[in-house]
């Protein structure tokens, strides 16, 4: 894998901020396009720009084409067993917000679900929306020190009146890699059906939802090289075929009259209006790209990053490191002695590097770990050990500053 080489195809690692060579460490939050992909945009915009499955006329048949080609191929990424199972949202949060409303509308009072203490509020805040309008009780998993998720507290959670066991595959705030499959196939050994939140899996690591088992699969184009505002939600075609609708309008019908309306197949019941069928179609584009670079080369390239990075900032007087355990994701949360992490983020930032502070989402989690937030820098497949040097270079920089 030529980093080099790959990093010309993203023109916004070019720039200089505040007349620094711009280091990009945000990538947990936001991946970076590469040129193709715009381009793909722009195509679809300048040649095709046609709604879909409304039209016999040709230009509207191909974005039809595109858009279901772009199923296919999410289909072929996940290895779902259809492009049936295969829905398209606007993100991770609402492909989350979906099976919240149209899976939680099957709960009844005193039904239970299960979640975990790392989880990005996308998956806390629409099972409180839930707990709202039925009486549910949501169950919290806890972590050990290292940052992994308490298993022997998990199991313990389930009773006859789990309903549902959710929790994200790679934490975002502690890059812990949960065991997914064990996790599922514990909650399949009681009944209970799996919602995986994998925003921070998919663009880091194969994902093969049938050697999961999960029942739900959510993640978002933008961290995957991808167009913003595009997301995925899989499901097992038992479960989808059960839900009712998440919105109702058209594209998701049968046939509508006021005495009753009837509902399309999958996946275009869970598909109401017009899609953003542009960017669905340049999704394809990053995900070519991504098989072309090959996930594994991108996996093996971001551990390489994360284990020399992660050893250098051992080595800076009061630096504190949250999320330690085995085979974490190239994500680095951390504070220097009692700096506040936006003081951190901010002298970066004067030195061109781009990192993310705050408390990424995971207010809970942050509770737990007693603290109000961290400074999270994220790699991707084309960061260079030369930005991690400058990086530390720059942490030993601002040291005097902060402490």
């Amino acid at each position: 894998m030529n980093v080099e080489e790959l990093r010309r195809d993203f023109p916004l690692l070019g720039r200089s901020v505040y007349g620094k060579p711009l280091v990009y460490l945000d990538n947990t939050a936001t991946s970076q396009t590469p040129r193709e992909v715009v381009e793909a945009i722009d195509n679809m915009y300048f040649h095709h720009k046609a709604n879909v499955h409304r039209g016999v006329f040709s230009i509207s048949q191909e974005a039809t084409e595109s858009q279901e080609a772009t199923r296919e191929s999410v289909r072929e990424y996940i290895n779902a067993a259809s492009a049936k199972e295969v829905v398209f949202t606007r993100g991770t949060t609402e492909a989350i917000n979906l099976v919240a409303s149209s899976f939680g509308s099957l709960l009844e009072d005193g039904d239970e679900i299960i979640l975990t203490v790392m989880e990005h509020h996308a998956n806390i805040v629409p099972w409180q929306l839930l707990q709202s309008r039925k009486n549910i009780t949501i169950k919290v998993v806890s972590i050990l020190p290292d940052g992994s998720l308490d298993l022997e507290a998990y199991r313990s959670l389930f009773n006859e009146r789990t309903r549902l066991a959710s929790f994200c595959h790679v934490s975002n705030v502690l890059g812990t890699v949960n065991p997914a499959k064990e996790m599922t196939a514990y909650a399949h050994s009681q009944g209970v059906p799996v919602l995986i939140d994998g925003a921070q899996a998919a663009p880091h690591m194969a994902i093969d939802v049938r050697d999961l088992d999960c029942d739900f699969y959510a993640f978002s184009s933008h961290k995957m090289y991808g167009p913003c505002g595009v997301g995925v939600l899989y499901g097992k075609e038992k479960w989808l075929e059960k839900m009712p609708p998440y919105q109702g309008g058209g594209e998701m019908i049968g046939h509508v009259s006021f005495s009753g309306t009837t509902f399309a197949e999958l996946p275009f019941k869970f598909e109401a209006g017009t899609p953003d069928f542009v960017d669905i179609a340049a999704f394809r584009t990053a995900l070519e790209y991504i098989r072309r670079v090959g996930i594994e080369n991108i996996a093996a390239h971001e551990h390489e990053l994360l284990a020399w990075t992660t050893e250098q900032m051992s080595l800076i007087p009061g630096m504190r490191v949250f999320g330690t355990a085995p085979g974490k994701a190239a994500v680095i949360s951390f504070l220097i002695g009692n700096a506040h992490h936006y003081d951190t983020g901010m002298l970066l930032d004067k030195l061109g590097i781009a990192v993310r502070t705050g408390h990424h989402c995971a207010q809970p989690l942050m509770e737990t770990l007693g603290i109000e937030g961290t400074v999270r820098a994220s790699f991707a497949l084309y960061n260079t050990f030369d930005e991690a040097k400058t990086f530390i270079a720059a942490l030993h920089r601002i040291l005097p500053l902060i402490g």
